[in-house]
């Protein structure tokens, strides 16, 4: 490792004493500086959980070989872990449909710099949002979806997926469900967002069903996806409180940006590897 090089060191084993005795321990006789810690044991799953940052110093081993001496310690522990190179910007592809307000929303947030990501690619099946994406810059990939033929169409959306080297796979308001197929190839880097209305309101105009029923409080739901329809474990959720003076369209306003949040924030998450799977649920290190 290159001295004062950052790392996140993300843990997942059954929760046992000595574990963190033992990681630290290690970090230390290998010249590593921790930055940030995080922990947690869930006393239900009796699954530990930990996140650590950390520099490399002048005696640190390269990352290769670090793996090969930490492994050992995993092995111990039953642990399934990761560590990731914080110089790496991880690659991020966009999926959307019409509604182009998620999708804005992380482009601005991707070219201020406020998401520490790469954007190799946007994949939609409506040629709307072809020039908002093209000024940034970004490949735009229009794939159609020819509903006698749905595979064929998901079948390239893989192809843009693993010639990008995505990292991550945003559905932005892709108003398209995904195969079983599909969600299994994207299993735990693919996030979805949808309104908080499930499973009350489906279909068409969520937000209108809402307002016919007098619904007090609104949300927006982000979770990875599953091939159990938008019942994939939970990354972020938000609510606003609404009442009778809000109109249909004040409620689409006002999902809308909590949909814009909650998503950013799920994304922000994961590629700072803050989320780890807790079973149906996850643990999300803030």
């Amino acid at each position: 490792m290159s001295d004062r090089q950052s790392y996140v060191l993300t843990i997942t084993c059954p929760d046992t004493v000595g574990i963190v005795a033992a990681v630290s321990g290690f970090l230390t006789q290998n010249d590593c500086f921790i930055t940030e810690a995080a922990q947690y044991g869930d006393e239900l799953s009796r699954r530990f959980f930990m996140r650590i940052v950390f520099a490399g110093g002048a005696l640190t081993p390269p990352a290769a070989e670090f793996r090969k001496l930490f492994s050992a310690i995993a092995d111990k522990f039953q642990m399934i872990w990761n560590l990731h190179d914080l110089t790496k910007k991880p690659r991020v592809v966009i999926m959307v449909s019409k509604f182009g307000h998620c999708l804005v929303d992380l482009l601005h947030r991707y070219h201020t710099g406020q998401l520490n990501i790469e954007i190799p690619a946007v994949i939609s099946n409506h040629p709307e949002m072809r020039s908002i994406v093209e000024w940034h810059g970004i490949p735009y990939h229009y794939l159609a979806v020819d509903k006698h033929d749905k595979a064929a169409q998901e079948a390239r959306v893989m192809e843009v997926v693993d010639r990008a080297g995505a990292d991550l796979v945003v559905l932005a308001r892709y108003m398209q469900i995904l195969s079983s197929d599909l969600c299994r190839s994207l299993e735990g880097r693919a996030i979805n967002i949808h309104h908080s209305f499930l499973p009350s309101f489906k279909g068409a105009k969520p937000y209108h069903q809402a307002h016919s029923r007098g619904v007090k409080i609104i949300g927006a739901t982000a979770h990875y996806v599953t091939p159990d329809l938008d019942e994939g474990p939970i990354i972020e959720q938000s609510t606003e409180r609404v009442d009778h003076t809000h109109t249909p369209d004040d409620l689409v306003a006002i999902g809308r940006d909590i949909e814009n949040l909650v998503l950013a924030r799920a994304v922000r998450w994961h590629v700072e590897h803050r989320v780890l799977l807790n079973g149906s649920k996850t643990v999300v290190f803030k």
